[in-house]
């Protein structure tokens, strides 16, 4: 038979090949008969795993008996550091592990990572090697470190092994030992939401707001990781919900940064500092709004968080809603009553931002907003019929209860007002410069002026209507303030001729 490589990419011949493949499915018929034809039994492939690995690895104990019988280089290693005993160990084959004790294997070899065999089995949770190895093998120490400084208690409370955590701990193995990043196996049961575990190391005592190179505690990283099970356990165990970071992050700024809304409750409901600004002075609802979490800012509305907080940039989270054209988040805040003139380190109020982004919609829920708190301010020891009891919205008008008069201002900005006029009307009616600059960047053509009054007209009914005035009577008298007498005489006429207007104007 031709005994040529198998592959380019490959060092083995096919022979080699053949017997390292057999080694692997415990053919030893083939092995022998491959090793009768002169086969290299300790030839290696192209990360120096020989057949002695295969077999120990696959826990094939007629095949390594075989190759142990011919292969005295038993503590031989591959490209990554596992010879057979430790790869016994990772793939919990307890048999083999017995074996190549018996056989004279080292038991104080690590692989390159300083994984040794309790390292191995504990990471992979084969509690039988555990008990094998701690009950009858000698010089075993139960708190040895691998290169990153973890202990067997680390990687089986990383990786969840629950069985092995409550043998080694009732082992008397060290519970607080830190790796090189001063992550305690609590911390890494939290990390990865092992919450079980977490409970078992939560049960020795150690103390559970340590924090690591970070300034991260275990509770951040629960939080960090949506771990809702975790973050719970640790605020049952008192922990301190508001320990900060490195960078100023407390848990909540964790849980609005991946939108962790249950998490996030719990967290509030424990109470935790909303308004804790973290390194770029980013409170959770800046991250939220950014993030575009809706149920987080309305978590954080609801419990009453400082909304007019400016992040390094001196933008609010209006200010980012407006940026980023979130209008849902937008009105939450609206509604929830903030400063609107307060000016990013660019001098731009959250009214520019939003126009100069051409989200017009947030624009005009801004002006709609600004001038509600000011008639609001202006009513409030007020006995008119005020919008308390009502549903506050800013966003565009949809109702069937306001579709005639929609109508009428949109055929009174598309056909009758000219260019100008919608400005004269708008400053009759108290709009601000600012508000006009916002309506007019938006730029739709040489008719932009039909657009620009049609916004304005809506947002100007949207306030009349939640101050319970009637429309008919302020339009007549706005046309009237601008010297449009005609259009004035005639929306009064058609309004009173028309059933189907909701409110007449009788008297002018």
């Amino acid at each position: 038979m031709e005994d040529d490589l198998v592959s380019e990419d490959d060092i083995l011949l096919r022979s080699e090949k053949e017997f390292h493949d057999a080694a692997k499915r415990n053919d030893t018929e083939k092995m022998q008969e491959l090793m009768k034809r002169g086969v290299d039994i300790k030839a290696k492939n192209k990360v120096d795993r020989k057949a002695l690995h295969w077999a120990a690895g696959m826990g094939n104990v007629q095949a390594l008996r075989l190759l142990l019988d011919h292969d005295t280089e038993v503590d031989a290693t591959d490209s990554f550091g596992m010879n057979a005993l430790l790869l016994a160990s990772w793939f919990g084959h307890l048999k083999v592990l017995q074996i190549l004790v018996a056989s004279g294997a080292k038991l104080n070899c690590e692989n390159k990572n300083g994984l040794n065999l309790l390292h191995c089995a504990a990471q992979r949770g084969h509690i039988k090697i555990i008990e094998f190895i701690m009950e009858d093998l000698e010089d075993i120490r139960l708190d040895r470190r691998d290169k990153s400084g973890r202990t067997a208690l680390h990687l089986a409370a990383e990786h969840g092994q629950l069985e092995v955590v409550e043998f080694l701990i009732g082992s008397g193995c060290a519970h607080g030992l830190k790796d090189k990043e001063l992550n305690t196996a609590l911390h890494l049961a939290a990390k990865h939401g092992h919450d079980e575990v977490l409970q078992k190391i939560v049960e020795t005592g150690v103390d559970i707001d340590q924090k690591n190179t970070d300034g991260l505690t275990a509770l951040h990283l629960s939080a960090d990781g949506g771990y809702y099970d975790c973050v719970k356990l640790l605020v049952e165990s008192c922990c301190d919900v508001n320990a900060l970071t490195n960078k100023n992050m407390n848990a909540l700024h964790y849980a609005a940064q991946h939108g962790y809304e249950k998490v996030a409750r719990l967290l509030v409901e424990a109470g935790i500092n909303t308004d804790a600004v973290d390194s770029q002075h980013s409170t959770p609802l800046h991250i939220a709004v950014f993030h575009n979490y809706a149920e987080i800012v309305r978590l954080l509305i609801d419990a009453e968080c400082d909304l007019d907080i400016p992040d390094n940039r001196q933008q609010t989270a209006l200010h980012i809603a407006a940026e980023h054209g979130r209008q849902d988040i937008a009105e939450m805040i609206l509604i929830a009553g903030v400063n609107l003139k307060l000016l990013d380190k660019q001098g731009k109020m959250s009214l520019d931002v939003a126009a100069r982004g051409n989200h017009i919609n947030v624009v005009d829920m801004i002006i709609k907003a600004d001038r509600f708190y000011k008639w609001e301010k202006d009513n409030l020891n007020s006995d008119s019929d005020s919008w308390v009891g009502r549903h506050l919205t800013f966003k565009q008008d949809h109702r069937l209860e306001t579709q005639h008069i929609r109508s009428v201002l949109w055929r009174l900005a598309t056909k009758y007002l000219k260019p100008g006029e919608w400005k004269r009307l708008a400053q009759c009616w108290r709009f601000t410069e600012a508000h006009i600059r916002a309506i007019e960047q938006q730029w739709t053509g040489s008719k932009s002026y039909k657009e620009h009054g049609h916004r304005m007209l809506l947002i100007w009914l949207h306030g009349v209507i939640m101050a319970g005035e009637n429309p008919i009577k302020g339009l007549y008298e706005g046309l009237v303030g601008i010297s449009r007498r005609d259009l004035a005489e005639s929306i009064r006429q058609k309004a009173n001729a028309d059933s189907n207007s909701p409110k007449k104007c009788s008297v002018m």
